[in-house]
């Protein structure tokens, strides 16, 4: 039975209780002040677009929001903590319920896997705390990550893999960022995720005693960890010892766990109402004005390009991670009317290009409107689909349009009106006695024998499907 715990950092420009800028690689200790350091007579005040983002996540992840929420000190005492309290939410928390959309792997890589609903507990607003950077002899703070505001997502421990939990992750991951409400770049601490894992026998309702898992800085070491702590309680199990309700600390390099310390309980933090921050009351009015802005998300989005496009279930689950590229596909799809064709190009040849060339999306000069003029081109057989490659890396390179490449570069296919096409499809099976009466005799695939030789005569210039039109009307002559 696994639960995660998912910490996002929301993308504000000021910190939650105070109007220092957040940031990330600041030299040390610079993106501080009294409030974020705690010192004696500061006053915390909250920050309205944290509280914003915190509300659009729970619409998005179909929660609860609460009417009225409150404020409450978490009392630990840690270096990272200046203050030896962590403001955050208890009993009151902003969102409840919810859940969040996952597919697993289908039997085969063109295939949909299954889709269900992880439920979620809830999700709470809180401040980060600063970290600690670990030497040979010492250990150094620096408290610019603190204060910056923190949405705690809790789920229910209703997963049971550690293909699940990646799943989940992916996708909320790319939930948060469909959203605008974080980057979730987890080497900058944007994501950080605990696991909560126990093991119970077939058919025992009750749940285990629970391992928490720490340090997994990556979906992947989730994933690994998860399968690592699972192996390991079965284990214990299995030699008639007893699983320890703790915390423990996984090393995705060694792929190993390392007990950390003896797991909290709630009364262990002395929760208390914090008595300078007032509770606040989200009406219907502010939930509208975010319902407002709220993007269509991930999986109904794969669902609408599979029904409305009729693509392949392969580009589509390609095209949906990202808004800007799934945005992308379907500015090319409206300018060209060839859907199939432009989701090729983008997954098959811009992703790569932009893979090769360290490009973001935004950086690259292939407008949508290049690619539909692209796909326009080869589709109405005035370009070739092997001259059609050379002229989408230039405009790549370049950013020209496709016809002014084509032009420049002699790549246009042959006219189709010169009437030198029919003359070398009827030299082609003139040629070929035998292949011709293979074709008569009911042997379809004889025509390639034919296609060759035009092609050739045409320099490669020939559209493929004008060839085969007109080598079928004059076979069906003879």
């Amino acid at each position: 039975m696994i639960g995660l715990e998912v910490h996002v950092q929301i993308k504000t420009c000021s910190k939650v209780f105070t109007r220092v800028a957040t940031g990330y690689g600041e030299p040390p200790n610079t993106l501080t002040d009294p409030v974020v350091l705690g010192l004696p007579g500061a006053l915390p005040v909250m920050n309205k677009a944290a509280l914003d983002a915190s509300i659009k996540a729970g619409l998005l992840l179909g929660c609860e929001i609460a009417p009225v929420c409150k404020w409450d000190r978490k009392n630990y005492f840690y270096p990272d903590s200046p203050k030896n309290y962590q403001i955050s939410q208890y009993d009151q928390p902003i969102c409840l319920g919810g859940s969040v959309e996952i597919e697993l792997p289908g039997a085969a890589r063109n295939l949909m896997g299954e889709h269900r609903q992880v439920a979620l507990t809830r999700i709470h607003l809180e401040e980060d705390v600063g970290k600690l950077n670990h030497g040979a002899t010492d250990s150094l703070i620096d408290f610019n990550r603190a204060g910056t505001p923190l949405m705690e997502i809790v789920s229910e421990p209703v997963m049971h893999s550690a293909e699940e939990a990646f799943a989940y992750l992916t996708s909320l991951r790319a939930t948060m960022i469909y959203g605008g409400i974080s980057d979730c770049d987890m080497e900058k601490g944007q994501l950080r995720c605990d696991a909560n894992i126990s093991i119970r026998p077939v058919g025992q309702t009750t749940l285990g005693t629970k391992v928490e898992l720490k340090n997994l800085n990556s979906i992947s070491y989730v994933s690994a960890g998860i399968a690592h702590e699972i192996k390991r309680q079965i284990g214990v199990l299995e030699r008639g010892g007893t699983i320890v309700q703790e915390t423990r600390d996984f090393d995705g390099t060694t792929g190993t766990s390392q007990s950390l310390r003896s797991k909290e309980m709630a009364h262990d933090y002395r929760y208390f109402p914090d008595p300078d921050l007032m509770p606040v009351k989200i009406d219907a009015s502010w939930q509208d004005r975010l319902r407002a802005d709220c993007p269509e998300l991930p999986f109904p989005k794969q669902r609408r390009f599979l029904e409305r496009y009729q693509i392949p279930f392969t580009l589509a689950s390609v095209l949906i991670w990202d808004r800007g590229l799934a945005d992308y596909f379907e500015e090319t799809a409206r300018l060209c009317g060839k859907p199939q064709m432009a989701g090729n190009w983008i997954v098959n040849d811009l992703l790569r290009e932009l893979g090769a060339s360290g490009q973001t999306l935004a950086q690259s000069k292939v407008r949508p409107s290049h690619l539909a003029a692209l796909v326009q081109l080869v589709d109405s057989g005035a370009v070739l689909t092997n001259a059609a490659k050379e002229i989408f890396i230039a405009m790549f390179a370049s950013g020209e349009t496709p016809g002014a490449i084509a032009e420049r570069s002699g790549l246009k296919a042959a006219p189709a009106d010169t009437g030198e096409l029919e003359q070398w499809c009827r030299d082609a099976i003139t040629a070929s006695p035998k292949a011709l009466a293979e074709f008569k005799a009911g042997k379809d695939s004889a025509i390639n024998a034919f296609k060759g030789p035009v092609m050739k005569a045409a320099k490669g210039k020939a559209n493929p499907k004008l060839v085969d039109e007109t080598l079928r009307r004059l076979l069906a002559q003879m």
